[in-house]
């Protein structure tokens, strides 16, 4: 029964809806649509408009990377409990109090 009861695991539950997914992307999609314009219209030298440009990328990149790596240490920290609990599970299955 032990082993059985550690396979059986719950789906970890979507704790965003789809209205709140979609919200994000329009969001993001419209910031960075406004200031891509704002950087292609900026009365500057082609060479500063090139790097706030170059800037603006970097930093989208960088925030995507940083919500990647926070995202990977969440789950890996939930898939450790998940393991801590079904081990913990196995051990009390396994044991009978009335055993000398």
């Amino acid at each position: 029964m032990g082993l059985q009861h550690c396979r059986m695991t719950k789906p970890v539950p979507n704790k965003t809806t789809s209205a709140y997914f979609v919200q994000s992307v329009i969001s993001f999609g419209l910031s960075l649509g406004a200031l891509t314009l704002g950087v292609a219209y900026l009365p500057v030298n082609p060479w500063i408009r090139s790097f706030f440009a170059v800037g603006v990328f970097y930093l989208v990149t960088a925030s995507f990377t940083l919500a990647k790596v926070i995202r990977d240490r969440q789950e890996e920290s939930a898939v450790v409990a998940r393991v801590d609990q079904a081990r913990l599970d196995r051990l009390l299955a396994e044991h009978d109090p009335y055993q000398n």
